[in-house]
């Protein structure tokens, strides 16, 4: 079977481990033929890292150069990199969901011109059962995300409000509004509060409770859905990753489960 060309857009921790899966447990299915980032200390690192033919290419020339692309930069970038592939009508993955709210039009789009988007799990478990509530009435969808002070350190709604996490002495609610508004406030933190929203009852419903604690070591992600179906409740602990405690574990893993999924006729699940 010929090989699937991947190229990917962001260098960071992601699009890292997203490149050496292409070496390591994907190699006899993908080939990571490029890679592009805004940063070129951390594009030319990655080359170094993964070894290898690999090309350094500019965001365009990478999209037409590859069979499925790998956006693992940022929200600021997400919709643009999406709109591009269907232009030039190529798979996309796009982990920076965040990016995609407000634009969903853009995938009702991809799917009118034939274009594959493939939006992975990211952090959290549950979104089979969504999805099938969704076939019927969904009264409200929950996400209460519980991480490390360092892992919300930065986030442009706690320096608005001068909230400053390091000083934190016990557990607190530093956040509490929809989808939409966690979004815009945390976009380094809780992409998946995006992906339940596309994936549920949009960004304006489903709603977000951002706690921190020093007690804390893992980033949790507890999903409450009401309905027709009844109640389902998930809860995910997540090992942060060891160069970005913004990042989880099973974010860039479920990056990777994607890809693979994308090279397999039969899929489990809805």
């Amino acid at each position: 079977m010929k090989k699937l060309k991947i190229g990917i857009i962001g260098c960071g921790t992601i699009g890292r481990e997203i490149a050496l899966a292409c070496r390591k447990k994907l190699s006899g299915k993908l080939d990571l033929a490029a890679v592009c980032d805004a940063d070129r200390h951390k594009v030319t690192a990655l080359k170094e890292t993964v070894g290898g033919r690999v090309r350094i290419l500019d965001m365009d020339p990478l999209i037409k150069a590859v069979d499925i692309v790998v956006e693992a930069a940022s929200a600021k970038i997400s919709a643009s990199v999406l709109e591009r592939c269907i232009d030039i009508r190529k798979s996309v993955v796009i982990m920076s969901v965040g990016g995609l709210l407000g634009k969903e039009a853009l995938l009702k789009k991809a799917a009118s011109k034939g274009v594959k988007v493939y939006i992975p799990s990211g952090a959290i478990c549950g979104l089979d059962g969504l999805k099938s509530a969704s076939a019927g009435k969904i009264d409200s969808v929950t996400l209460t995300t519980r991480k490390p002070p360092r892992g919300l350190q930065g986030a442009p709604y706690l320096v608005k409000k001068g909230i400053d996490v390091s000083k934190i002495k016990e557990e607190t609610v530093v956040f509490q509004g929809s989808a939409e508004d966690a979004v815009k406030g945390f976009p380094q933190n809780v992409n998946v509060a995006a992906v339940l929203s596309l994936a549920g009852i949009g960004a304006k419903k489903t709603r977000v409770r951002i706690v921190t604690s020093p007690g804390y070591t893992k980033n949790i992600h507890e999903i409450e859905i009401a309905g027709d179906c009844g109640r389902i409740m998930t809860r995910t602990e997540n090992v942060p990753s060891k160069t970005n405690p913004k990042t989880s574990a099973l974010a860039f893993l479920s990056a990777i489960a994607t890809l693979e999924g994308a090279t397999k006729s039969v899929r489990i699940g809805t």
